[in-house]
């Protein structure tokens, strides 16, 4: 092994893993992420991408070591790494880990599903190797430790397969409702998520001397967006009225 001499040469060497290790981190994290457009499970997605960087992260590790002389793999063997992993100081954590792999390979929760536990009641927003992130509805995020949800009874909501989105509106009179049908009804097909069947549906809920009020319906796959979907469409109606 050739073991730079030079401070200055190992410092820019070390700058350098780090630099491209974590390049290389969020490339990966990018690509898995768009993943979520095409794959209503982001479960095992988030697994495999958690799995990915830690093994890139342990490699550049081992470089790092490397560059001063240090055998890792060596190093772990004659410290008993096998004793020291089963120690009392590691044992939530190896917890914590199996019971993610439980969750995950078992499916007993996914990205989508509601659950609660101890008062805490919230949409599962990932579901990773050591802990699960619920959002509640006023947007807190909890974080759950794995082994806390399989140790433990918890009341689960499945993620329903798809979720109508209504959202109330009022046009002028002056406002054509044939125009706007059209006008929406594309805006909407245009969303990447948005179910063909169902199609999207405005529906008129009455009229006043001011304005005629309608709903606008449509189906989507991803509970978790509802609230962006809802966004879009509402600025999409107030660019037609305005």
């Amino acid at each position: 092994m050739n073991i730079p001499v030079d401070p200055f040469e190992t410092a820019l060497m070390i700058i350098a893993i780090i630099i491209l290790t974590t390049i290389i981190s969020r490339i990966i994290t990018k690509a898995l992420n768009r993943v979520e457009r095409f794959n209503e499970d982001m479960t095992i997605i988030y697994l495999i991408r958690d799995i990915i960087v830690y093994i890139i992260y342990f490699i550049a590790l081992m470089k790092i070591l490397s560059l001063f002389g240090i055998n890792l793999y060596g190093t772990l063997l004659s410290l008993g790494i096998v004793g020291i992993a089963v120690s009392l100081a590691a044992k939530d954590l190896i917890s914590n880990l199996f019971s993610g792999i439980i969750l995950i390979i078992g499916k007993s929760i996914k990205v989508g599903d509601t659950i609660e536990l101890n008062n805490t009641k919230g949409v599962v927003e990932k579901v990773q190797l050591r802990t699960t992130t619920i959002k509640d509805d006023d947007g807190i995020i909890s974080t759950i430790p794995n082994s806390t949800l399989t140790n433990n009874l918890f009341k689960l909501y499945k993620a329903p397969e798809k979720y109508r989105i209504d959202i109330m509106a009022g046009l002028s009179l002056n406002n054509d409702l044939d125009e706007f049908n059209e006008y929406i009804v594309r805006e909407i097909k245009q969303l990447d998520g948005v179910l063909d069947n169902p199609e999207p549906k405005i529906y008129s809920k009455g009229i006043t001397f001011e304005e005629t009020k309608i709903k606008i319906s449509f189906w989507i796959k991803d509970y978790n967006n509802k609230d962006d979907y809802k966004l879009i469409i509402t600025n999409k109606i107030r660019k037609f009225v305005e």
